[in-house]
């Protein structure tokens, strides 16, 4: 089943370092869209991988992460 992961930070700039490293570990870029308005990075991912990605996602200091 897929889900969608959504993290939201302080800058534009610490949401792309998070795309930057999904895309780095092999996310697909069709699978990760972003706001840079708002600094929200969404990921559409298979339940196996959410671990992974939510580690990955915090290690940018999300405010929120859903």
């Amino acid at each position: 089943m897929t889900k969608t992961v959504t993290a939201a930070y302080e800058t534009a700039d610490a949401a792309r370092n998070a795309r930057d490293e999904l895309l780095a570990d092999g996310i697909e870029r069709e699978k990760i869209f972003m706001d840079e308005s708002r600094a929200e990075l969404k990921v559409m991912i298979p339940d196996a991988v959410e671990r992974e990605i939510t580690e990955i996602l915090n290690r940018h200091q999300p405010k929120t992460l859903h």
